[in-house]
């Protein structure tokens, strides 16, 4: 669009907004509710991954160590673990902090009662608890600890002839597997729909403007009989279906910044076992994909809509 034309876009815009609101309010709430279900299924799919990255978090392996073992050995495995690339950070649990977590964590009549039976005895073994920088390197890491020499001098089972390393190294296996599997597919299958719902809004949205178009078809005619160029025709209809993306996109905005300062302190209050956090980064990344959406909608589907009509 020439800046020459931009004025007389602008006012064109400005008249057909007046003598033909009906046709406008219909094509920004088209637009409204198109962009408002993205970025609703885009704030879904980041609350979904931090409450899946919430419990991925949460996964740690658990080495355990036997009583009998060198605690210089224990030290230098410690550091050795520390070591590696997929491992964040490795913690010493002793026989007595065992025996606590069980009694605070199994807090109920039954646990008590375990523990009162033990009659000062704790049969609970010393453990390294390993957290991890990817939970999907769970696994490979549990194997390594495992088949690690230094580890097969402390583990547990290491008076044991018929004890295996895996036995000592637990972190939910087969559980895990299934756990991290199904997030990776949670993660696609929320890309895929976000993608999917952007191309139904464009066809919708084209099809509105399309609609608003058909309805000026003479109005077209005779512009072109009178000799204007396509982009001079063009101009006014694609600024009108920027400026309409433009106004859903805020309203879209709106809705879910409301939505998002009502919903979120509820669920969290709630449901305060899972993570529902929101990054102020992305949500002002996805009004910010809302606006650029809606202008690249507006403007492409303004263009696309008017192809038919400005054929020689």
């Amino acid at each position: 669009m020439a800046p020459s034309n931009i004025g007389y876009s602008l006012r064109e815009t400005g008249h057909h907004f007046r003598r033909n609101w009906t046709t406008v309010l219909g094509a920004v709430v088209t637009i409204f509710l198109s962009l408002f279900i993205i970025g609703l299924f885009i704030l879904g799919s980041v609350m979904i991954n931090s409450m899946l990255g919430g419990v991925e978090d949460s996964l740690t392996i658990q080495a355990f160590i036997s009583d009998n073992a060198d605690q210089a050995t224990i030290e230098a495995f410690q550091q050795e673990v520390e070591s590696w690339d997929s491992v964040e950070s490795v913690t010493y649990k002793s026989k007595e902090e065992a025996l606590e977590e069980y009694r605070t964590s199994m807090s109920n009549r039954n646990a008590s009662d375990a523990v009162a039976a033990l009659d000062g005895e704790n049969p609970l073994p010393a453990s390294l608890v390993i957290r991890l920088t990817d939970a999907q390197q769970v696994q490979a890491t549990a194997e390594r600890i495992a088949s690690d020499d230094t580890f097969a001098q402390v583990r547990d089972g290491m008076d044991d002839p018929e004890s295996s390393a895996s036995e000592d190294v637990l972190y939910g296996q087969g559980t895990v597997e299934r756990l991290l599997e199904f997030t990776n597919y949670i993660r696609v299958a929320a890309v895929i729909l976000v993608a999917l719902l952007t191309f139904v809004a464009f066809v919708f949205i084209n099809n509105t403007i399309r609609l608003a178009i058909t309805a000026r078809r003479r109005e077209i005619a005779i512009m072109r009989l009178v000799g204007a160029s396509n982009g001079f025709i063009r101009g006014p209809f694609v600024m009108e279906g920027v400026i309409e993306a433009l106004i859903a996109a805020v309203l879209a905005i709106a809705a879910l910044a409301g939505g998002v300062q009502a919903v979120m302190p509820v669920l969290a209050s709630n449901l305060s076992f899972l993570s529902f956090d929101i990054p102020a980064t992305m949500l002002y990344a996805t009004f910010g994909a809302l606006l650029v959406i809606g202008v690249v909608i507006g403007l492409f589907g303004s263009a696309i809509a008017m192809r038919r009509y400005l054929r020689v």
